[in-house]
Order: structure tokens, then sequence, then C-alpha cells
């Protein structure tokens, strides 16, 4: 799945010129830097390989998704409908602009259940934010039709699901505004960096500023740039975008074995009695970084995950519902609204509900949920032997 598993000669080269300079910085130097901008070239890339108009690096995925909501103008009071089933920088970027964030129950394609969305919406709500968890995507049809009969703002956590598509369209290009995380273990990586994609100028215009101090970057002169609004310093630096710009060139190389793997892999999960799989809206658009597979019942789920530890091949998959950092039921500082800094009424008040909100269907789906992390790197064999091993298991204690 992640791409620092090709980090290689590639990245080398790009980070060499950058250090070659001495200028780290996105912006300014423009002597000395020798015409090595890469984060310029980075953004460049990602409209041309993804197909959006425009495109503004971060310093993280978490600040993406922040930028993103200030440029749409969404703030204090604003509710913000997200799912049970996410990373924590969802919410947390939502509570970063001041904004309200209402959790709704997902459904079996691991995403924004559409029916929960309309249920929730008040007239308090600005945004949907469908989080296209483990490499697939949500019913974005039926999202988008929510959202324009309602005039809200649709905003794609993209950050999981690099390379995927929906109908043709490239996983986070598809509403106003849509965001990719080049962490570490994304499938692209600048080991930190984020991104925000859009087709909107204007969004782009304020993303631009936002992530720099509020500079307008109109002049040649740094020192002299106006200050149309206050920003923040959500800069990518020069080093970290060098990295994604020989990883994106590789990207294509990632999603073909990903896809070849998680293939193989689940002719032999497939042949486990009553096994089925996450429902994917568009099947051809699955990056397939993850194989999520679901059991009939929560206790036969435990009983399998214990069986896959004792035959030592549990690493690489994940049981979400008892993750952290990934699902409702372990978010105890989200529902006791534990913060640094002052929360406002709103916030706090839709934080502390969460205490007694049931997600019943949500559970249903997480507490027989496993996914299986897709490496670039396993030979047909090495899947030849993971897959016998956890047929095996599986089949033990059904």
């Amino acid at each position: 799945m992640p791409g620092f598993e090709f980090f290689g000669d590639e990245e080398r080269k790009e980070v060499n010129e950058v250090l070659e300079t001495g200028i780290l910085m996105r912006y300014g130097f423009d002597g000395p830097r020798k015409g090595i901008w890469k984060s310029k070239e980075l953004e460049t890339a990602v409209t041309q390989v993804f197909g959006c108009n425009h495109a503004q690096l971060t310093s993280s995925g978490t600040a993406a998704l922040t930028t993103a909501m200030a440029a749409l103008g969404i703030g204090v009071g604003d509710e913000v409908i997200m799912p049970s089933f996410t990373f924590v920088a969802s919410f947390e970027a939502i509570l970063s602009v001041g904004a309200v964030p209402v959790l709704v129950d997902i459904d079996e394609t691991l995403t924004l259940d559409p029916a929960a969305v309309k249920a929730a919406i008040t007239s308090k709500t600005k945004c949907v934010m469908p989080v296209h968890m483990c490499g697939s995507m949500a019913d974005m049809d039926a999202l988008q039709q929510i959202c324009t009969e309602h005039h809200l703002i649709l905003l794609e956590d993209a950050c999981q699901s690099i390379g995927g598509t929906y109908k043709g369209k490239k996983l986070g290009t598809i509403g106003h505004a849509g965001t990719f995380s080049f962490d570490f273990v994304k499938t692209i990586t600048c080991g930190e960096g984020g991104v925000v994609m859009t087709n909107d100028k204007d969004v782009y215009t304020k993303c631009d500023a936002y992530t720099d101090h509020g500079h307008d970057h109109l002049g040649v002169d740094r020192g002299a740039d106006l200050h149309p609004f206050i920003g923040y310093n959500f800069r990518i630096s020069e080093l970290h975008a060098a990295v994604g710009l020989a990883q994106i060139k590789k990207l294509d190389t990632f999603l073909s074995i990903q896809r070849k793997n998680n293939k193989l892999l689940r002719s032999y999960l497939e042949q486990v009695p009553g096994i089925s799989f996450r429902v994917v809206p568009d099947e051809d658009g699955d990056s397939c970084s993850f194989l999520s597979w679901m059991l009939p019942t929560e206790a036969g789920t435990k009983a399998a995950i214990e069986s896959l530890k004792e035959a030592g091949v549990f690493a690489g998959n994940f049981y979400w519902y008892a993750n952290n950092w990934h699902y409702i039921t372990k978010w105890d500082h989200l529902k006791n609204a534990i913060t640094l800094n002052r929360l406002h009424d709103a916030q706090a008040a839709a934080l502390l509900a969460l205490q007694t909100k049931s997600f019943a269907k949500s559970d249903a789906i997480m507490s027989r949920t496993v996914s299986t992390a897709i490496s670039l790197l396993w030979t047909e064999e090495q899947i030849k032997e993971k897959g016998e091993k956890m047929l095996a298991a599986i089949t033990k204690v059904l």
C-alpha cells in the first residue's frame, strides 16, 4: 500500500537537487534556488494526474482539510456531517475552524450512509464530508444529489484513497474541494504533506494565501506581499515536495500492483464460508490499497482474529472496531470534549452528546469487519502462503 515501500533513487535525486541549492523553503530566494521549484512542480503534476484545475500543497492532510474548510467559508456554528468511521484528523479539522462535527452512521461501503446524512441535516448544516476510507469510495451520486437539493458544500476527504476513481472521475476532484494526505503510510508519500484540490479558482486563491500567513503572492517581492486576510503557516517544504514529485510518477505502478495483489489474496478469502466483502460503489475505481472483509458475527470475527494471531498472520490486518484512531467507540477524548483550548458552547455540547448517541448500524458493520493492507512488495508466492494460512486460520474457528 504505502509508497515508502518503493522509495529509491528517484526520490533521492529530487531531494538532492534541493539540497544542492540549500533552499528548503517553497517561497522566495529566487536567485539561490537556481530554478528549482519542487512544490510548484508537484502542484502542477497533481492537477495533471488527478484532473483538477487547481492544487495547493500543505504541510499535512489535516492542514489540507482545515485549509479547504476555511476557503469554503465553513466556520463557527456551521455543522459538518461526517462518518463515524474515519481517522481522527477529520473531526480535528472541523473543530479547528470552529465548526461542529455531526457524526452519522456508515453503510457497508464503510463510508457515509446517504440515508443517515439526510436524517442529520438541520438548518445549521453547511457541509457534507464523505471520507473515502481504505482505498474505496462513498456513493458520490447519492451524496451529490443530497448536497444539491439542500444547497450544501461537498468536501471530499480522500486522504486514504489516492488514485481511486468514481465513474471516471478521480476521488478528491468530484466535490467543491477534496484533499489528500501524503504522510508516510499513504499511497503517495512526501514523508509529511497534503494537498487541496479544487476546480474553483476563488477557493484555490484563498487556499494559496491561507496556507502562507495570508500572503497574496501577487508580486515578485515576498516582503511586499499584501495580506487580504489572516492566514496560518501550513506550508510544505521543498524537501517534502521533492519526495512527492518522485512518488507521483510511480502512482500507476503502485495501483497496478495493489490491484493485482488484492485480487489474488481475495481469491483465498472468498473460500471462507459466510465471508462477504465491503460494498464498492464503483468496482473499477477501487484503488485496492486494502481488502476489507466481513464475517457473519462479531463473535466469529473476534475468534478469527485470535486464530490469525496464533497462526502468525494477523500483522497487516486491522480490526477498526477496537482501533484507537479510527472509530467512534474509542474516541473518548472527542466524546468528553477534552481539548487544550476552550471550545465554544455549540461545539462542546455536540461532542458531549456523542456519549449517548447510538451508532448501532455502524457497530453492526465495524464489529464484523477486518481490513487487510495490501503490500506492494509481496511476491505471488508470499501471497499464496499468506492466503492459505489466513484461509486455514479463519475456517478453523468457523
